[in-house]
């Protein structure tokens, strides 16, 4: 029977012309018309009875609806196939199972793709189009094909220049310190204040689950990169999307990305304004390490020879050609964090050293405790850019980026116990709660230490720098090339990374209150994309058994994030106000 359908089909198709089929023709990219017109009425009825024998509802949908120019293909077909599920599936689902090319007979899926053009290639001129229309090869000299293999090329120049996409030759051990550079920096120097306002308890059991989970959700993130065979997530916002849909994914990730990006890039500037202050006032202002007078420079100016710095190395183009001054940072943030809990052991414990809560009264110590767990959401920040690091290391079916990718984490993350728990247990027990936001400026002897120390965080944190602004650059000049369409090229990105540098710098200067900041930012951006929003993304990909261990753990994550997120921004943002009573803008 199916074989009389054809011949009956083959028979009307061959009343039209041989630039049309199914009233499709390459030249008039009109629409698809169900019957061809030319058709007599003997022809039209059996035409129809073919269509409803062999065609589910949405094929039938897809060939009354009006179609965009170009060829029609199977993959073409399948995108209007699956918007007419979401828009017509009701109470029948058997109906809309059936995929639209798969099921057809093989005389009809020869029809559903315009012919080429004459002198096209076929046996006696006859394209063979069943090729096209099922999604394989089509014809070498086919012109459609000419212009995606052009619009591919161009894409593909684009990725070879943005930074993300443009260098896939990292090894291991370039995840491992860029990692240890995003990840350990400035936080680490709260924590002994964050202790202070938490007490021991309660100061241990977060940093110990902290580093637990996000060890946790690290490891989700490097999954996740390769999760779709064959494809990559180099962006945060990409998986993003791959979880929630394209467009709400979007706006799910790339608010929160670049509120933590741009505000490490402010905060980074701030530390190393103020470190760059704290090693001139050391040498220059003898013993007490406060200068007066005409040897007092304002933090502005320090601000700003900091930022100078960052106008040359923004000009680097990727991840790779930063590894250097990341591999810099990295052994610095390891220097530092020893020098300042070895120092700490050298000056010993103070004399009536108090361990109570830094605040005296109930309010303060409410506030002082959110603060004190945004400074800590601060201190585990490099999920943001862990899957931009992935996107460096070179994959393939057999040796997949994910193996070199976990072990240059692991790595990180036992240098991150190295500097984050000596720090702030070490720092806490000499001084109690009378530390400092910043226990570098805590510590005063011995001068060259000290001064040394300071000098390393400012090493560090340019590295810090460049490692979160990479993604932003990236953000920037993949809008301005191809949404805005500007050339790719050295002025472009000049421009672009220079401004955002400035901006950065300008906002620093404006409020450079770094307790607050890490606090405020701590809290507001970081836990989610830190804490739970990769545990949300495995939950909606991989959808694991419900009150199964994964579940759990990911629910669980994902309280705890939640209730981090909305609880350390309002003690932030108490103690940016508290500090604003007393400050003078540029001062």
């Amino acid at each position: 029977m199916k074989q009389t359908h054809c011949l009956l089909l083959l028979l009307l198709l061959s009343l039209k012309s041989t630039n049309s089929v199914l009233g499709c023709t390459v030249s008039e990219p009109a629409g698809l018309s169900i019957l061809p017109v030319e058709a007599p009425a003997a022809f039209i009825t059996v035409y129809i009875y073919i269509i409803l024998r062999h065609l589910s509802v949405p094929q039938i949908l897809l060939l009354l609806l009006p179609q965009p120019a170009g060829r029609w293909s199977c993959q073409r077909a399948e995108d209007w196939s699956a918007r007419v599920r979401r828009l017509y599936k009701r109470d029948r689902p058997a109906i809309w199972s059936a995929p639209l090319c798969s099921p057809l007979p093989a005389c009809f899926q020869l029809h559903l793709s315009p012919p080429r053009p004459r002198g096209g290639g076929g046996k006696g001129g006859i394209p063979d189009v069943r090729t096209a229309a099922m999604g394989t090869q089509a014809p070498e000299n086919y012109p459609a094909e000419k212009v995606q293999d052009a619009r591919s090329a161009r894409e593909k120049a684009i990725d070879d220049w943005l930074p993300i996409t443009s260098s896939r030759n990292a090894k291991w051990w370039y995840s491992a310190f860029h990692n240890v550079t995003a990840m350990v920096g400035a936080g680490v120097l709260s924590l002994p204040y964050a202790m202070s306002e938490l007490g021991w308890g309660p100061g241990i059991a977060v940093l110990v689950v902290s580093w637990v989970i996000t060890l946790y959700t690290l490891w989700q993130m490097v999954e996740m990169h390769e999760m779709v065979p064959g494809k990559r997530f180099d962006r945060y916002h990409e998986l993003g999307q791959h979880a929630f849909g394209d467009r709400l994914g979007l706006w799910i990730v790339v608010p929160q990305q670049l509120v933590v990006e741009v505000g490490v890039n402010i905060v980074y500037m701030v530390t190393g304004g103020k470190s760059l202050k704290k090693f001139h006032d050391v040498l220059v202002c003898g013993d007490t390490g406060v200068c007066e007078g005409k040897d007092n420079i304002k933090t502005t100016y320090f601000i700003m020879i900091f930022a100078s710095v960052h106008f040359v190395l923004s000009q680097l183009p990727n991840f790779n050609s930063i590894s250097g001054v990341s591999l810099a940072a990295a052994v610095m943030s390891l220097s530092y964090s020893t020098i300042a809990w070895g120092a700490s052991v050298h000056k010993g414990r103070m004399s009536g050293v108090d361990y109570h809560l830094r605040a005296t009264t109930t309010p303060g110590k409410v506030f002082g405790f959110f603060g004190a767990l945004g400074d800590v959401a601060f201190a585990y920040a490099g999920h943001n850019v862990v899957l931009e690091i992935q996107a460096t290391i070179p994959s393939t079916p057999d040796k997949p980026s994910k193996k070199p990718m976990w072990k240059g984490v692991v790595v990180a993350y036992v240098v991150v116990a190295l500097c984050y728990f000596p720090v702030a247990l070490i720092g806490y027990w000499a001084f109690g709660n009378t530390v400092e936001d910043n226990i570098l400026i805590t510590l005063s002897k011995p001068k060259w230490l000290i001064a040394l120390a300071n000098m390393m965080v400012v090493v560090h944190v340019i590295g810090s720098y460049q490692i979160y602004a990479m993604p932003v650059f990236d953000m920037i000049e993949t809008v301005l090339v191809k949404k805005l369409r500007f050339p790719p090229g050295l002025t472009l990105r000049l421009i672009a990374r220079t401004l955002y540098v400035a901006f950065t710098m300008f906002i620093a200067i404006t409020f450079p209150f770094f307790g607050g900041l890490l606090g405020f930012f701590g809290g507001f951006a970081f836990a989610p994309t830190t804490y739970f929003l990769p545990c949300v993304m495995w939950l909606a990909i991989y959808k694991p058994k419900r009150f199964s261990l994964s579940w759990l753990t990911n629910w669980m994550c994902i309280i705890l994030g939640v209730l981090l997120m909305i609880l350390s921004p309002i003690g932030g943002l108490r103690q940016i106000i508290m500090d604003a009573k007393t400050y003078q803008f540029y001062s």
